[in-house]
This record gives structure tokens, C-alpha cells and sequence, in this order.
């Protein structure tokens, strides 16, 4: 126990926690937008790995990491826009459209992957992003190392937090992607083109899945598994809700799981006598506890889930 209040420890811890935290910011951001535009993308998961796989296997062909973050933007948007045509402009149900894309996107990422790699003993690597440390920042006790000496990705993503706040609540766009999502008739009536904003909602928030997967094999690891993601993408989902559809909550509930992850690797690492299942199994179980807790008090987009038709106007 005495090792756990150590500076040492707690630095660790939290440094940790915002390397956790990332790609679920990412993804959270990205489903909010989604969301916001009145479409649950349930494809979030088989994004991310497909992220995670055309970022890693774009930076192991070219050696630029930068690169390999573009690839899995936009093949993150490409697999939006797949998920636009199928329930935006066919109508097809949210639900079975997203779920279709992450199947499909499972299987192809690992097809991909053998098909460029093979099935060698030891996966190829590749030289991952390394940690930025701001001037000064950085050199504050304990939250210096955490906070100011991260991964260029990690910056990124906690400044898009209030950009995205920004976007949606002090933006006439904003209010266009919230008024489609609350009220697509009322929006329509207005002069917004429902269908080109739930698309490009898709599209941006596909893009920013897509990062969040490439930031687990080009920073957090630097390699590719099949269970890289390990249902990160469903984790955003969940922290949608818990933070009300607001970034910054969202945010806020991405840091938390972020910190219960760190958390259970470090007391693994101390050798508590307690089977490492258990371990793995509670930053999930305290996400279920905390989605259930303020599931009651979440206020979904009115518009969520309902395809739109004009012809069914009025």
C-alpha cells in the first residue's frame, strides 16, 4: 500500500491515464457529432481497427507517422460515408447499418493485414510517436510529467474537446447539426439540407475514430493486433451518454475510464495477489455502474435513430 502513495506512482498513474484516455476521446467526439446529427454510428469499433491498421501499416510502408494518422482519417471517413449511404439515403436501420460496418471492418482489417504481413512468429513494429514535452509545463511536480509531457495526439485531442464544445454551442453550424438531430421536419423547413449534414457529421466524426485507432498502434503500442481496440469503440459509446451528448462530460467520462485502466495495469504490476481477470473487468464494471447511474437523467437528440424523408413531412 505504501508504494501506491508514492510521487513516483501517482505521476505514473496519471500520465497513464491520459494515454488510456485518448482514443476514447477521440471516438467520443467523434460519436457525439454523429449523434448530435440525429445518427448512432454503431461502426465506431470496426473503425477504430481499421484506424489502428491502415495507420500502422501506412507508417511501416512509408516511415512517416503523420502519414499513417492521415490514412486513418480517412479511411474512417470513407467508412462513414459508407454508413451515410445506408441509413442516411436508404434509411436502413442505425442499429444493423453500424453493426454491419464494424463486422465488416473487422474482417477486412485482418484480411488486410495478413494479406501485407503474412503470419510471422514476432509482428513487425515500427517506430512509434515519442512523447512532447512542454517548456516549463512540464517541469511542474506531478503534473508536469502527466499532463505536459505527452504524445502530440493527446494534446490534440484534449484541445478539440472545447473546439467541438464551440462548434456545436456557439456556431451557427453547431446549431444546424443540433437542429437536424433534434428536429429534422423543423430543420429541413428552414432551408438545412438534412441529409448533406447527417453526412458530413458522419464524415467528420468518422475521421476523428479513425485517429483514435491509429493513436493505439502508432503511440500507445507500436504494432498491430486484432484486439487492439478491445471495445474502446463501444467504451465511447457509453461515455456518450454519460456525458449527455456534451464534449466536455464525454471528456470527463473518458478520463475516468482512462484512469480505472491505469489504475488496474499498475496494481498488476505491484503483484496483488488477486487473479488478473478480475483486474481487467473493472474499469468495464465501474463504466456499466456510471452509465447506469446517470442513464436515467440522459436526454437523447429527439431525432435520433429516425431516418429522415421529406415526403413523410407534415
Amino acid at each position: 500500500m505504501e508504494q501506491i502513495m508514492t510521487t513516483a506512482f501517482i505521476t505514473g498513474l496519471l500520465a497513464a491515464m491520459m494515454r488510456m484516455a485518448t482514443p476514447i476521446i477521440f471516438g467520443t467526439l467523434g460519436e457525439i457529432l454523429c449523434e448530435r446529427a440525429g445518427v448512432l454510428n454503431l461502426g465506431i469499433e470496426g473503425i477504430m481497427l481499421m484506424g489502428a491498421m491502415t495507420g500502422f501499416l501506412t507508417t511501416l510502408t512509408t516511415g512517416s507517422l503523420w502519414l499513417g494518422v492521415a490514412a486513418a482519417a480517412l479511411v474512417g471517413v470513407l467508412l462513414s460515408l459508407f454508413m451515410a449511404f445506408l441509413a442516411v439515403y436508404l434509411g436502413l436501420s442505425q442499429h444493423v447499418s453500424g453493426l454491419g460496418i464494424t463486422l465488416f471492418s473487422t474482417g477486412l482489417a485482418m484480411f488486410i493485414y495478413r494479406l501485407a504481413v503474412g503470419s510471422p512468429v514476432n509482428p513487425p513494429t515500427v517506430r512509434p510517436f515519442t512523447q512532447t514535452a512542454i517548456p516549463f509545463l512540464s517541469e511542474l511536480p506531478v503534473v508536469g510529467p502527466a499532463f505536459f509531457n505527452q504524445y502530440v495526439l493527446v494534446y490534440i485531442a484534449l484541445l478539440l474537446v472545447p473546439l467541438v464544445w464551440i462548434l456545436l454551442y456557439r456556431t451557427s453550424w453547431g446549431l444546424a447539426i443540433r437542429t437536424v438531430g433534434e428536429n429534422p421536419f423543423a430543420a429541413d423547413t428552414v432551408g438545412i439540407d438534412v441529409n448533406l449534414t447527417r453526412t458530413l457529421c458522419l464524415a467528420a466524426g468518422g475521421a476523428l475514430m479513425g485517429v483514435g485507432g491509429a493513436f493505439l498502434t502508432l503511440a500507445h503500442q507500436n504494432m498491430f493486433l486484432i484486439d487492439v481496440v478491445g471495445g474502446r469503440g463501444w467504451i465511447a459509446v457509453a461515455m456518450v451518454i454519460f456525458g449527455n451528448w456534451d464534449p466536455a462530460k464525454g471528456m470527463a467520462g473518458a478520463m475516468i475510464f482512462g484512469f480505472l485502466d491505469a489504475l488496474q495495469l499498475r496494481l498488476q504490476g505491484l503483484g496483488f495477489n488477486i487473479p488478473f481477470h478480475l483486474f481487467l473487468i473493472i474499469p468495464y464494471l465501474m463504466t456499466v455502474v456510471a452509465l447506469v447511474g446517470v442513464s436515467r437523467r440522459a436526454a437523447a437528440p429527439a431525432g435520433l435513430l429516425k431516418p429522415y424523408r421529406r415526403e413523410e413531412k407534415g
